[in-house]
């Protein structure tokens, strides 16, 4: 029978080694919340690509 050590006082490697035995797997699924982008909000990618068109006509005085 194994004496009985507080987790406290484990070492480092063991107390990680216990943590990684109660932890479940996602088994390929990520657990990152995901929610779809919010249509009015400010998109600064979007604002990027409407900007070149401003100064692409030549000014010409004659």
């Amino acid at each position: 029978m194994e004496k009985f050590i507080p987790f406290e006082k484990l070492p480092k490697k063991k107390q990680r080694e216990l943590n990684q035995a109660k932890r479940g797997s996602w088994h390929g699924i990520c657990p990152v919340t995901r929610k779809p982008e919010n249509p009015k909000a400010y998109n600064r990618r979007k604002a990027q690509k409407g900007s070149d068109d401003s100064g692409s006509v030549p000014f010409i005085i004659r």
